[in-house]
């Protein structure tokens, strides 16, 4: 099991950038793959993007490729999603989540740990 903190989100206008960060608990956070994953008022959680345990591997929802990058430090235990152009649908919690061996899975049930989410909210 391995414990998740978010940060980095907050207010921003329409074409800003924002980094979140997760930072996790545990030695074995290079074993994890992580994702991050939004939620706004009213939907069903989604996933933005995806890391393999080794870094190796990314995935990313069509509706951020090419504006988000998902990283990993594993000396430093945190995922990063740096997000740039946002616009004002990227408005959501924000979570990051751990999914042991994995390899950066779209899938919300693969994924065994989660943090408490940080909003981001983009305005027009």
């Amino acid at each position: 099991q391995v414990r998740l903190v978010e940060s980095g989100g907050g207010l921003v206008q329409a074409g800003d950038s924002l980094r979140l960060s997760c930072a996790a608990s545990g030695r074995t956070f290079g074993t994890y793959a992580m994702g991050w994953f939004r939620q706004a008022p009213g939907q069903e959680r989604e996933f933005v993007a995806g890391i393999s345990w080794s870094g190796g591997s990314t995935y990313y929802a069509d509706s951020v490729k090419g504006r988000f990058t998902i990283s990993r430090d594993n000396a430093k235990n945190t995922v990063y999603l740096q997000m740039n152009s946002l616009k004002p649908e990227d408005t959501a919690v924000y979570y990051c989540a751990a999914d042991l061996w994995g390899s950066g899975s779209p899938t919300t049930s693969a994924y065994s740990d989660w943090g408490q989410g940080t909003q981001v909210t983009v305005s027009s």
